[in-house]
């Protein structure tokens, strides 16, 4: 057969296209044109947004949806199962389909999609923070009890800390006696002031203002030991203070030794200075005393401010025992065999220098530049001597060691032994086969403290221990310290350990 002259229509496209409601207005619009609507609606077609489908092109209300009800259309698939004819229940409710809302023409949103607001505000590093895991709490260390809590501990057998006095409150906590004690120690200040200033240029007078002033310092430090001594901070030990504030007064004690040799020093350089002025030719700065005019104190006068001085000295030295510890601390035993206030010799040099500024105008002796000079230079002697040796006593006490002469006992006479004749006579003790180590320390003026490792011998029970360590601590107590049933103030604490031969 012939091909047909007739031209065919051109193939209609099967491409799947999907349909929008804008689609249906351009429907609309091409109905209402001209003849031309065939192609037109095939070049509306292929125009349109084909693979761009709209939310409303797949709903379909008979799926499942979170949103509608599934089974609206069935009475034996709905959740309001129906009776056993398969009719639907009379009580059972409708169920409400959500409606569309008008504004988008289709189904709800099903996600609730919220404005989140980020904060504008500087992100703050964790540094220094702990990260990681609690071990306290998890629950491992719950069951198996890995981390515990540490056991309480007992309370301190010592304060942390004691409060110490004010002025305020230690003038409250004084006695009748105690302020008795410190209105005289300002009469002495009084009487030291007035001989320093009738010394008029009399170096001997000058020398013994010193002495005087030093006298003044030790009683002054005598009544505040003493007031300081109504609180419990001055004998109490605490973690701060282990021997509570008595070595205070050693500490004061030091600055006085320090005065003393400094004293010393001024006392020289002046009477130097006073010999040397008008020696080669040139006049003298100051008016020799001596020269000119009388004598400060007329022959066969009294000397009334020396009078003063011997008067204050002996006052202070039975009333306030102003030099009784430091001249034990010194063991000056050259002037033990004199009465107990000359026995101290910074009393011994008041008391000697006072009588002989008195006894000179007595016995109309003229007190001359070099007598005057002489005088002076042996006082500023002495008390360079005794500072220094004051010094080094009192600083081994501050840095915690002990003092004490080594000095062998003599036959027929009774002695204070040394530190060497004590350990002697501990390893001379049944029992002990050596001493392994031996500390001895004063801490303050009433305290010492030895501490010794013996070797013992094998086989020796607890009795007999405790029976060496009485003797031993006897021995030392009796040797190096002043001896029960003396009256003394001088107490030492011996610790002992004790162990055998081998063990060391």
């Amino acid at each position: 057969m012939a091909p047909s002259s007739r031209l065919q229509p051109p193939p209609i496209p099967v491409t799947p296209t999907i349909q929008t409601p804008d689609d249906h207005d351009h429907d609309h619009d091409i109905d209402a044109g001209d003849g031309e609507q065939g192609n037109v609606n095939h070049f509306a077609y292929e125009g349109s947004t084909l693979l761009s489908p709209s939310r409303d092109s797949f709903y379909d209300p008979n799926r499942l949806s979170p949103v509608a009800p599934t089974f609206q259309n069935s009475d034996f698939l709905s959740p309001n199962m129906a009776t056993s004819s398969g009719g639907l229940s009379e009580n059972v409710s409708p169920i409400d389909i959500p409606k569309p809302s008008s504004g988008n023409g289709g189904a709800p949103n099903p996600f609730n999609f919220q404005t989140q607001i980020i904060s504008t505000s500087p992100v703050k590093p964790n540094v220094g923070q702990r990260r990681g895991h609690k071990y306290k709490h998890s629950s491992i260390s719950a069951q198996h009890q890995i981390f515990q809590e540490p056991p309480p501990r007992p309370p301190l057998a010592l304060p942390r800390d004691l409060p110490i006095p004010t002025v305020k409150e230690a003038w409250k906590s004084m006695s009748k006696d105690q302020r008795r004690r410190l209105y005289w120690c300002i009469c002495h200040l009084l009487i030291a002031v007035s001989v320093f200033l009738s010394a008029h240029g009399s170096l001997a007078m000058t020398a013994l203002s010193h002495l005087v002033f030093f006298d003044v310092g030790s009683a002054l430090i005598c009544v505040a030991v003493e007031v300081l001594g109504n609180f419990e901070v001055w004998k109490r030990s605490s973690i701060r203070h282990p021997f509570g504030l008595e070595r205070a007064e050693v500490l004061a004690g030091f600055a006085l030794s320090i005065f003393l040799i400094f004293g010393g020093f001024d006392l020289v350089s002046h009477n130097l200075k006073h010999i040397l002025e008008g020696k080669g030719g040139h006049t003298a700065h100051h008016p020799d005393p001596h020269e000119g005019g009388g004598p400060r104190v007329p022959n066969g006068g009294l000397d009334m401010a020396s009078l003063a001085a011997i008067a204050a000295t002996l006052v202070s030295a039975y009333g306030l025992r102003n030099h009784a510890r430091i001249s034990k601390v010194m063991r000056v035993s050259y002037l033990a065999h004199l009465p107990s206030v000359l026995s101290n010799p910074f009393h011994f040099l008041t008391l000697s220098t006072s009588a002989l500024m008195v006894l000179l105008p007595l016995l109309s002796i003229p007190i001359g530049l070099l007598l005057d000079s002489a005088i002076c230079g042996l006082i500023a002697i002495a008390m360079f001597l005794l500072g220094v040796r004051l010094a080094i006593a009192q600083g081994l006490m501050l840095l915690m060691s002990y003092g004490g002469r080594s000095g062998a006992s003599s036959p027929g006479k009774n002695k204070d032994l040394g530190v060497a004749d004590v350990v002697r006579e501990i390893e001379a003790e049944p029992g002990v086969e050596k001493i392994e180590e031996a500390r001895f320390w004063q801490v303050h003026y009433g305290l010492c403290m030895a501490n010794l490792k013996l070797s013992v011998a094998k086989g020796c029970d607890d009795a007999a221990l405790s029976r060496l360590r009485a003797r031993i601590s006897n021995l030392i107590q009796n040797r190096l310290g002043e001896g029960y049933g003396k009256g003394g103030s001088l107490r030492w604490e011996v610790s002992l350990q004790m162990g055998t031969t081998g063990r060391y």
